[in-house]
């Protein structure tokens, strides 16, 4: 008989800072999330007067990256910014494409710094992460890019660490008003007016405070570039937190203890189309919490391309990872990726006997019901989806709940709720106290 349902609220707060399918189907969502300019604050006290929003044409936007950059911030700005329509190039700083950004995530860049450096960007958006930040700001061309950026007039923008340590360092926020990661707001007042909004514009310039405020910032960075039109269109499909900054609840079903021996070790596949959000932030919270994370290509190479184009390189093919029994298996969404997830017969046995041992499992976004849903893995359970897909689901009771746990699995709805289900993954194994130490250090909600 099932249990009654439990909510459990995690009170969350801020980190140190430390890459897709993309599921936007023309079906609407059932409750899309209408972004505002309150998203973020201007100078001037006027939520319109500073914000001025380009034409229509494309627009190109430049992110850097750098060995420990954090992966969160880089995926979210570039994965968002794409779905706007923006032509987003990714530059490596270091000698190669390929970076070793924080907890792990190596992501492959579209170009060097040196190739970028004459193209004329409507928007330079830097990451945080250290010492990823510090390398952003050692770069002499990045710094005459932004320099120029900003005498000219044209948008940049930093989250996290990098406000801080690369934009006041070059002296680019002088009498402006500025927030970055709680830790670096002492350095940050000594050159720029510190401010504690979770994004926050001043002129053409816009900053943010860490991996819990990214998506924000970004939608954001939509708006100015192509108005709140396209904001708006974004930012339903990414199922983002009605109240970004308050406690979040999971709902949990037939409550049962998830254990592990010495370190809880989680398998995350991906493929060609997985979606790089939900990848990159389940991988990048789960290793926060010192999990042991293997992912694992589907494919029959390492580096996989996203749904938004990210590149990221897997640990291993699946072939080396079955070697393991996991104490958990977690599918990312994304709409090519979970088709291509359904059709590996090697994943969809291994989910089979993870579910027949009563071994934890779980999915989010379009993986729930093209993956699980067929093989019969949510028989007699709870679920939810990405909610275009919902009505796959055999048992549609707990669709609109932006996590469940029922017994054994864990399902989730998109890229906005991939920190909460990460989190509650952490809260199974470690404990709430672990998720909230985490969800603070992320900035999930208001510290």
């Amino acid at each position: 008989m099932a249990m009654a349902l439990t909510l459990r609220p995690l009170t969350l707060l801020s980190l140190p800072s430390p890459a897709t399918i993309t599921l936007t189907p023309n079906r609407l969502l059932r409750r899309p999330t209408q972004l505002s300019h309150s998203l973020f604050a201007s100078r001037s006290g006027n939520k319109h007067s500073s914000i001025s929003v380009m034409a229509s044409a494309a627009r190109k936007v430049l992110v850097p990256i750098a060995n420990g950059s954090e992966p969160m911030e880089a995926v979210i700005y570039i994965d968002v910014l794409r779905r706007g329509g923006a032509d987003v190039t990714v530059a490596s700083v270091e000698k190669q494409l390929g970076v070793d950004a924080c907890h792990g995530v190596k992501i492959v860049a579209d170009a060097l710094i040196s190739e970028c450096a004459d193209t004329v960007y409507d928007l330079i958006s830097l990451p945080g992460g250290m010492p990823g930040a510090a390398t952003l700001r050692d770069c002499k061309i990045l710094e005459s890019m932004v320099n120029k950026q900003a005498a000219d007039g044209r948008f940049y923008s930093a989250v996290c660490a990098a406000p801080c340590v690369a934009l006041g360092s070059w002296g680019l926020l002088k009498g402006k008003k500025a927030t970055c990661y709680p830790s670096f707001m002492e350095q940050l007042s000594s050159s720029a007016i510190t401010v504690e909004s979770r994004v926050q514009q001043d002129g053409n310039v816009i900053t943010s405070r860490g991996p819990g405020t990214t998506m924000e910032l970004a939608v954001a960075l939509v708006e100015l570039l192509f108005g709140k039109d396209k904001a708006d269109e974004v930012s339903g499909p990414l199922v983002m937190r009605p109240n970004p900054g308050a406690d979040y609840v999971v709902h949990e079903r037939n409550p049962m203890e998830w254990t592990f021996d010495t370190c809880p070790k989680i398998l995350v596949p991906v493929a060609d189309g997985s979606e790089e959000m939900e990848a990159t932030n389940i991988i990048d919270v789960l290793r926060r919490a010192k999990a042991e994370v293997v992912v694992a290509s589907v494919e029959e190479k390492l580096e996989i391309v996203a749904t938004r184009n990210v590149k990221l390189v897997a640990d291993v093919f699946l072939d080396e990872a079955l070697n393991s029994s996991y104490d958990l298996v977690v599918l990312p969404g994304g709409l090519r990726g979970a088709q291509t997830f359904t059709k590996t017969e090697k994943l969809v046995n291994l989910l089979k006997k993870q579910k027949e041992a009563n071994r934890p499992y779980g999915a989010i976004c379009a993986s729930p019901a093209h993956v699980l849903e067929p093989h019969g893995l949510l028989k007699g359970k709870k679920a939810t989806a990405f909610p275009p897909m919902c009505d796959r689901l055999s048992d549609q009771s707990e669709i609109e709940n932006r996590v469940v746990v029922d017994g054994n699995l864990i399902t989730s709805r998109g890229p906005g709720t991939s920190k909460e289900f990460g989190l509650a993954i952490v809260e199974k194994f470690f404990g709430r106290e672990k998720a909230l130490e985490l969800a603070k250090a992320m900035i999930v909600v208001k510290p």
